[in-house]
């Protein structure tokens, strides 16, 4: 019996994907307000909350006219005229008919306030979704002249974004997002990198003094995960007080169960064996590209948890908060290794006072003063 290949589906290039369930509640809420009475029951709305541009001009001018003599506005439809002639200038795409499909659509008027909820989450969403994309993009373009400082600004604006959000959305039980976080994205090991961080690991071998002053460095901040692995070995002797040579790193790391079959201890000599300038200067360097990682890592978690329509905006608050924790964590110990150690100055003593001894025995305080 022949086999025949399976057919594939013929797509038409001009299906369109459903609307979303925000684009009928945009539409039951416009057309609510088509009875111009309900404007004050919504609450705080503007025209940037709504999806579609359509939606929000129709709003813009549901707010800016004045609202129509009721007994007039029963008899005629000045009031659907007066927002055409208004915002059918700036959108072509508005028709009188289209007015008449949102009336059709108005579904319960009296629930406006609670469709104008609705729209505000959404916006949320979306709003918090941009601020994501613009912090990964941040994170992810080595041709700005300073990356770092350029992500840190964006994740400030997804901050002060998530703050005023949190003021508007009142907190509710089960607030963490339930959605899977991605993968976390790969991390930079060129060749650039991987040697920056084996002169690093050289250098603080054979100049151990430095690592007390470098605890803003973390074995997760390389990008080499064995290269981190050698340096808490470096971190593990100086801490106890330990010599600190090529040997004792290399003992140290059979004690951790380091070496494999893939890393042999000829292998750990060599990338202790070519240390250069200080082990501050190559720490700057590697921890910058670990505060990019977790600027990437943040705004995936968050942009994910924004796609993501089932998650409340508290809950994507929520989860945004711990996404941007640990870029906070980050962000504290690149502060420490690059801001100038304050002078210290000697504090002032105040002028030593003399303080009165012990009374002599058998005095009283009457005979003390008359000894005066």
């Amino acid at each position: 019996m022949p086999n025949h290949p399976a057919r594939e589906p013929d797509f038409d290039p001009y299906d369109t994907p459903p609307d979303p369930p925000i684009h009928y509640a945009e539409q039951a809420l416009l057309g609510a307000l088509l009875e111009p009475h309900r404007r004050e029951a919504i609450g705080p709305l503007g025209p940037e909350h709504f999806s579609r541009p359509l939606h929000g001009a129709v709003f813009a001018a549901v707010v800016a006219l004045t609202p129509p003599d009721p007994a007039l506005h029963v008899r005629e439809p000045v009031w659907l005229a007066s927002i055409h002639s208004h915002a059918g200038p700036t959108t072509p795409a508005l028709t009188p008919s289209y007015l008449h499909t949102l009336i059709a659509c108005a579904g319960m008027p009296e629930h406006a306030a609670e469709y104008a909820g609705m729209i505000r989450a959404d916006h949320a969403r979306r709003s918090v979704r941009v601020h994501a994309e613009l912090l990964i993009q941040a994170a992810c373009d080595p041709t700005l002249p300073d990356p770092a400082a350029v992500a840190l600004a964006r994740a400030d604006a997804l901050t002060a974004l998530i703050d005023d959000l949190g003021s508007r959305f009142s907190p509710h039980p089960g607030s963490l997002p339930r959605t899977p976080s991605p993968r976390s994205p790969s991390r930079d090991t060129g060749e650039e990198t991987t040697s920056e961080e084996q002169i690093l690991l050289s250098t603080a071998t054979a100049r151990p003094d430095s690592l007390p002053t470098m605890r803003w460095l973390q074995a997760e901040d390389f990008a080499v995960p064995v290269h981190g692995q050698l340096f808490r070995c470096l971190t593990s002797l100086a801490y106890r007080g330990a010599p600190v040579d090529q040997v004792t790193v290399l003992w140290e790391a059979q004690s951790q169960g380091i070496l494999t079959e893939a890393l042999a201890a000829r292998d750990v000599l060599e990338i202790l064996a070519t240390p250069a300038g200080s082990a501050h200067h190559w720490g700057e360097q590697v921890l910058p590209r670990a505060l990019l990682h977790s600027a990437h890592t943040a705004g995936l978690r968050i942009q994910s948890y924004a796609e993501d329509r089932t998650n409340t905006p508290h809950q994507l608050i929520t989860g945004s908060r711990r996404a941007l924790a640990e870029l906070t964590a980050v962000r504290g110990r690149w502060h420490r290794a690059t801001s100038p150690t304050p002078a210290t100055t000697p504090r002032s003593r105040a002028p030593a006072t003399a303080r009165p001894g012990p009374r002599p025995t058998g005095t009283t305080p009457a005979a003390v003063r008359a000894s005066r």
